[in-house]
């Protein structure tokens, strides 16, 4: 499993003039946008984004699950894949996971070495 990302500071260029409270709404705000690309996107399998950005659903629904135990909330993995997702993560491995090329599995094996 790869290290916890640290959090980016936003509160940098037009981020700054903003409160508190408007920037965590903005934040929620692109990651519901960006949650809903990526649920109608399910020709981008995860090893595509893993392979391209170094991060995928997967990890999205992790970072979702890590944000929630720095808050005192707990959540499971399965609940918090859910979010992302949009429907039980075995629903959407059978509706719209394939199996990953060898080429996919080799760009995999030497851009994310140890995962």
């Amino acid at each position: 499993m790869p290290a916890p990302q640290p959090e980016a500071a936003l509160d940098t260029g037009a981020a700054a003039a903003l409160s508190p409270e408007q920037r965590q709404a903005i934040e929620a705000a692109a990651f519901r946008k960006l949650v809903a690309h990526l649920r109608t996107r399910t020709d981008v399998q995860n090893i595509d984004l893993m392979n391209l950005a170094g991060f995928c659903r997967n990890c999205m629904s992790r970072w979702y699950r890590e944000a929630a135990a720095d808050a005192g909330v707990t959540i499971a993995d399965p609940d918090a894949r859910e979010v992302v997702y949009g429907m039980p993560y075995r629903d959407w491995q059978a509706q719209h996971q394939r199996e990953a090329t060898a080429e996919q599995k080799a760009a995999f094996a030497a851009t994310n070495p140890g995962h």
